[in-house]
């Protein structure tokens, strides 16, 4: 029986075209304020630094490598007073929940069993409707609110974005008004 055919890691994956980094940097920015504004409060964040790393929804594990599938990483603070990594610690917790479709609340609590030596054992994590968000530097219950918050708006700027192209009668994504 002839080997199963993989996609070639090494060629180009196209993702979303409506959840794009343009997209993703104005959820994030949208954001922010409710976000620099609750961590000021130590019970909310008491590192003072938060680093969130967007995934790009419209490419799944196995298409490409981690790396290429994020479309947006920011830091909030001053990354050399950093008392931890939390970049490595968000996008752990963005791997996991981008391979499994499902939040990190859910698989670290729930399914403990799909954990894979080397994954991260740390909540902060969301997949909603396949956007996956991964923040790190606050109590985890409110790195999985901001989570929440970034990718709830991601999805609401592409149904914007989505709902223009056809008032512009573009049928396709990414084709040209009037295209068929």
């Amino acid at each position: 029986m002839p080997p199963v055919a993989s996609p070639s890691l090494a060629a180009p994956v196209v993702g979303s075209h409506f959840a794009n980094a343009a997209a993703a940097c104005l959820a994030i920015e949208q954001a922010l304020p409710a976000i620099v504004q609750a961590m000021r409060n130590p019970q909310v964040c008491g590192s003072g630094f938060l680093y969130v790393v967007v995934m790009d929804p419209g490419i799944l594990p196995g298409e490409c490598r981690f790396d290429d599938a994020i479309l947006v990483e920011h830091a909030i603070g001053d990354r050399t007073q950093w008392d931890a990594d939390y970049a490595a610690f968000a996008r752990a917790k963005a791997a996991l929940c981008w391979r499994h479709g499902q939040d990190g609340q859910r698989l670290q609590y729930g399914m403990a069993h799909r954990l894979r030596e080397g994954d991260s054992l740390l909540s902060g994590a969301v997949c909603l409707d396949g956007i996956t968000v991964g923040v790190s530097g606050a109590e985890a219950w409110w790195d999985e609110a901001f989570a929440t918050t970034i990718a709830a708006n991601l999805r609401a700027i592409s149904r914007g974005a989505h709902a223009q192209a056809l008032k512009d009668r573009r049928l396709v994504a990414g084709a040209p008004t009037g295209a068929h």
